[in-house]
């Protein structure tokens, strides 16, 4: 699998997986789409996480969330994600403009019992990852960050031409998403690593930034 740096891993599962290694312990971020539970749960197996962070609810990175709670892992999310993840709600923006499939969707997928679910706020560190707020995709979307390296869920999508909004029908609110764009771009960042696609630089998330369009 390609190794972005002597202390990241990214293995796509329809949505991006990152192992993180640190002195601090073993973080993994996200669990890729349900189809992919089975490669989800040999890398539990093989990396050994001291837990796993959910960025968002929708099932493409939660989808072998399951697999984690089953051998122990915590799981950690913000608290507006949980209810999603825990199956209490079934909001999903998948497919535009037909919600009733996306809460079919989200129904059929398997959920996480909540006492394996664990809160997980801005501001903290999990093993020496400092959690961020990047709002918009959805209200409590999350990424971590350490020296630079900021994992940045969907608030961005990395392209061959450089970095993407999520169109505005997936975003819970987009005027937000482009906010948390333009605050990404104002950070002291040396790389940042999507939810999908290929890792940016600070100059391709400025530059998308600076676009009047949404």
């Amino acid at each position: 699998m390609p190794v972005l740096t002597p202390n990241v891993q990214i293995h796509p599962l329809y949505a991006n997986v990152y192992l993180l290694s640190s002195a601090a312990g073993r973080l993994l971020v996200d669990a890729g789409a349900w189809p992919f539970a089975a490669r989800f749960d040999r890398l539990l197996r093989d990396f050994a996480p001291d837990a796993v962070l959910l960025t968002h609810a929708h099932v493409d990175h939660v989808g072998g969330a399951y697999q984690a709670a089953r051998r122990g892992i915590p799981l950690l999310a913000h608290p507006l994600e949980h209810p999603q993840i825990t199956g209490e709600a079934h909001d999903l923006p998948y497919p535009a403009g037909r919600p009733e499939i996306g809460r079919l969707v989200s129904r059929v997928h398997p959920k996480v019992p909540a006492d394996a679910l664990h809160a997980v706020s801005p501001g903290e560190t999990v093993l020496g990852w400092e959690v961020v707020h990047l709002p918009g995709h959805t209200l409590g979307q999350i990424g971590v960050l350490m020296d630079g390296v900021l994992v940045a869920a969907d608030s961005v999508i990395g392209a061959t031409d450089g970095a993407h909004l999520p169109k505005a029908v997936y975003n819970a609110d987009h005027s937000e998403a482009k906010k948390t764009l333009k605050r990404m771009a104002e950070m002291e960042l040396r790389a940042i690593l999507p939810g999908h696609g290929r890792p940016l630089t600070p100059e391709q998330v400025r530059k998308r930034a600076g676009r009047r369009e949404g």
